[in-house]
């Protein structure tokens, strides 16, 4: 999937895969088997999910703005109107940048806070920067569905020593481009 953040996602199936269409998505969900499907992320949070009865996975790419506009929420729901129990769910979120690395302005605290006085917990204030959970934030959100089988692979893309492609850190080091990392699902 390319990096949009349309806060949509697709539904592939037999006929959208004769389409031979591209597609702009920040999710895809598929129940078709030998197909993977994948994200591309360099410092959002990539999803991964499976109803292992269902047989139907889902890759999701959740930046601030995906979270925001509630992307994750949007494909839990999708699931479950497919026939998905959430108790079949299963949620794998992959590496991605971390609070300690995530510094932001003020105004997304704002945005955040105003759409729910909890959010506040996912900012904090160290040495006159704010910082957000943004993997702290989407977990929640599965929370809040209901999602109990969640899997979190807590580490730092922006963290140079973990060998993973970083949108910021390689701002800051003012390389040309970032690379991307792929998160790839496939039912057998």
């Amino acid at each position: 999937m390319n990096q949009t953040h349309s806060n949509k996602f697709i539904f592939i199936n037999r006929i959208s895969l004769k389409n031979k269409k591209k597609f702009n998505a920040d999710a895809v969900i598929t129940n078709q088997k030998k197909l993977p499907i994948g994200i591309l992320t360099a410092d959002c949070v990539p999803i991964l999910i499976y109803d292992h009865k269902k047989k139907i996975i889902g890759a999701i790419h959740a930046g601030w703005k995906g979270a925001y506009k509630n992307i994750v929420p949007k494909v839990i729901n999708f699931l479950l109107r497919k026939g998905c129990d959430i108790n079949d769910i299963h949620v794998a979120i992959g590496p991605c940048i971390s609070q300690k690395s995530y510094n932001v302005k003020e105004d997304l605290s704002k945005k955040f806070i105003k759409k729910d006085k909890k959010n506040k917990k996912f900012f904090k204030t160290r040495k006159n920067v704010l910082y957000f959970d943004l993997p702290g934030y989407i977990k929640s959100q599965l929370k809040i569905m209901k999602i109990i089988n969640i899997d979190h692979i807590n580490i730092d893309t922006f963290d140079c020593k973990n060998n993973y492609f970083s949108a910021r850190r390689s701002i800051k080091l003012k390389h040309d481009d970032y690379g991307r990392n792929i998160s790839i699902i496939m039912i057998n």
